[in-house]
């Protein structure tokens, strides 16, 4: 378990003089609770597609093969087997759908694209209202393909300033290099702005969200979480020494400036924060050979993103969650033993199209190799524990489900 020492007792918000001038009377009151009731309790969960959350609900129940993730199954599921309806845990959702969701947290508040699908915020939410036996409001705000560099830099930080090397390329493909920059600038915290916005739009109105909430009762930000960063590992062009130590200095720069200027922006100035890093494929001591060529590059920027942590200006209220510990290894090398054996899959496949076997007999072939491959148990994990590619987690509801436990372990 991950403590903050001193930040136990959660941070009261006080709302900006600013930020008072948008709300009404009543609703300035918000941040004072009355005498013996319990005030609601506010997370923000924050960044890009592993935040939004692609792992499908139907991969929840194979869990159950998984001592690790059968443990969590249990508080995930009504005891008739439906997902969980957790009665004291609002959210609000921007960027996972084509528009806000909102509602008693459950299944279904992951990416809305193939879904319905589950982010951290699931787990993150029964575990933090099973904690903390008080009501909890999440504010989730993720959009996929987004950067730091960019869609979410901070305000303070410098201008994003492009390399002659960037440069020098746009013109030899014969890009229009003053649209790019002008389109950069447009760019350029696009992303940090609509989720403060939203986050004060949600307080402003908590009733509509949280239709139990009571003027009265008041709030608290209790907590941000983060969980960004692939787009930036792969930017070759921002990060060009990207495979080298201190290549990945910029995005410690950036989130630093990202941390002070959100607790600026929402008047809490000592707000636990919570640095999800990276950690798809596992541990990088544990590569294997296909892996080999992406270690340093992975290490260098999981090493960036937690070094925030380490400053002395955040050593009580700024904490890491490697993700790369709830990486599944035995269905990622089940995976591995599944590409080995596509090829001839995909030959019996292109047999069957062509109708030089039936579609029965295909289908009976494909069958016999795998049950040559794997056994009964390796089988269904493989089939049934996964739904997306591995940069997403796998799609895995049971890799997914430890991540937010552990998010609102770090914040508990």
């Amino acid at each position: 378990m991950i403590v903050f020492g001193k930040i136990l007792s959660f941070v009261r918000v006080m709302v900006l003089s600013a930020w008072m001038l948008v709300l009404t009377p009543s609703q300035q009151r918000v941040s004072a609770a009355e005498p013996g009731t319990k005030p609601l309790k506010v997370f923000i969960l924050a960044g890009q597609s592993n935040m939004q959350g692609h792992a499908q609900v139907r991969t929840m129940d194979a869990m159950r093969l998984n001592p690790k993730g059968a443990a969590l199954l249990t508080e995930m599921h009504h005891p008739d087997g439906t997902p969980r309806v957790c009665q004291d845990v609002g959210i609000s959702s921007i960027g996972s759908a084509h528009q806000e969701q909102t509602g008693r947290l459950t299944v279904g508040f992951g990416a809305s694209a193939n879904g319905p699908k589950i982010g951290p915020e699931f787990t993150f939410g029964i575990w933090m209202q099973k904690w903390l036996d008080e009501p909890v409001l999440i504010i989730k705000t993720a959009w996929g393909g987004k950067s730091l560099h960019t869609d979410f830099r901070p305000p303070s930080a410098k201008p994003y300033e492009f390399t002659s090397t960037q440069i020098e390329t746009f013109r030899k493909q014969n890009k229009d290099v003053e649209q790019i920059k002008a389109d950069k600038i447009e760019a350029t915290g696009k992303n940090y702005r609509q989720m403060v916005d939203h986050v004060k739009h949600v307080l402003s109105d908590i009733k509509r969200v949280y239709p139990d909430y009571s003027v009265g009762q008041g709030f608290e930000l209790a907590g941000f979480v983060w969980f960004q960063g692939w787009n930036d590992m792969v930017d070759r062009g921002t990060y060009p020494d990207r495979d080298q130590p201190g290549g990945f200095d910029q995005y410690s720069e950036l989130l630093t400036q990202f941390i002070r200027d959100v607790r600026r922006d929402l008047s809490a100035p000592e707000m636990p924060f919570v640095i999800g890093v990276m950690g798809v494929g596992g541990p990088t001591q544990d590569y294997g050979p296909d892996q080999q060529r992406h270690k340093a590059t992975h290490q260098h920027f999981r090493d960036a993103m937690a070094a925030p942590a380490e400053l002395p200006e955040f050593s009580d209220n700024v904490v890491t969650v490697l993700t790369e510990v709830y990486w599944d290894k035995e269905v990622a090398e089940l995976r591995r033993r599944e590409n080995a054996i596509k090829p001839m899959i995909d030959m019996i496949k292109q047999s069957m199209k062509r109708s030089e076997i039936s579609r029965s007999e295909g289908q009976e072939k494909i069958d016999r190799l795998y049950n040559e491959t794997f056994s009964p148990r390796e089988r269904e994990l493989l089939q049934k524990s996964t739904s997306n590619f591995d940069f997403h987690y796998m799609g895995s509801a049971g890799i997914m489900a430890q991540i937010g436990k552990a998010f609102a372990e770090a914040l508990q």
